[in-house]
């Protein structure tokens, strides 16, 4: 399953699932621009990379920006040249009681988790018609397929993730490219640490009784990014312990 001559992108690089699919697309041999808004991140991610013998370059910029996306696009491309690969993984979450839920927080949300992805999509995936191959990747969140207490705008903006996931398929069948999203289960990583969960106590709740690590998702994102997942579109991907069966 080699990605070589493959450019990938992976957005929300710098940390966490991001630095971790980053790592297992580059060591399958694509070339990987990390974009992140955290531009120290970006870069450990990168010398993480070049130091195992991958090919990566660090981007700072805010997705959810259409210019800086735009500035972002041409430096990948002026690398490494057209991008075959996208890995729509840059986000935000929050823990927040519905009636507690600011405007200003829901537009954030939004403009992170949904627009970011959106813009990032509509600014590369020329690329990938031109070249008649393509794989798109949008990493959404079992939360959205679960519900979750305290996070309404967080589920609503992944859910926005899995629509935008299964339009783009329908579009974009017959160009060779396929659109598919991975939503993670309960995921070891310094954002779930950041928030007011017992990491340890919640995974042994968990049916595997471990919590997943970013690497369990980065396998299934390479897959996706593959040849050999030319015959899948439009689909979840759940990694997630058994979180969440269907």
């Amino acid at each position: 399953m080699s990605l070589q001559g493959k450019v990938a992108v992976v957005t929300g690089g710098a940390r966490g699932i991001g630095r971790g699919i980053a790592t297992v697309l580059a060591a399958k041999g694509a070339a990987v621009a990390v974009w992140d808004l955290n531009a120290e991140g970006a870069e450990k991610t990168v010398a993480e990379i070049q130091a195992a013998g991958g090919r990566a370059v660090a981007v700072a910029g805010d997705a959810a920006d259409a210019e800086a996306v735009a500035r972002a696009a041409a430096r990948t491309r002026e690398e490494f040249g057209p991008v075959s690969i996208l890995v729509n993984n840059a986000g935000t979450t929050a823990y927040e009681p519905f009636t507690s839920i600011s405007e200003a927080s829901w537009d954030r949300m939004i403009a992170i988790n949904l627009k970011g992805p959106f813009l990032v999509t509509r600014q590369l995936i020329p690329d990938m018609v031109d070249a008649g191959w393509g794989r798109i990747i949008n990493i959404s969140s079992s939360s959205a397929q679960t519900g979750a207490p305290a996070m309404a705008h967080y589920a609503s903006s992944k859910g926005g993730v899995i629509a935008l996931t299964r339009a783009l398929a329908v579009e974009y069948i017959e160009k060779g490219i396929t659109v598919n999203h991975v939503p993670p289960g309960f995921i070891d990583t310094p954002l779930v640490r950041q928030g007011p969960i017992d990491v340890e106590a919640a995974a042994a709740t968990m049916p595997m009784k471990r919590a997943g690590t970013p690497e369990d998702v980065a396998h299934a994102v390479a897959y996706l990014a593959s040849e050999e997942a030319g015959y899948v579109t439009g689909q979840t991907f759940g990694v997630n312990g058994g979180r969440y069966v269907y």
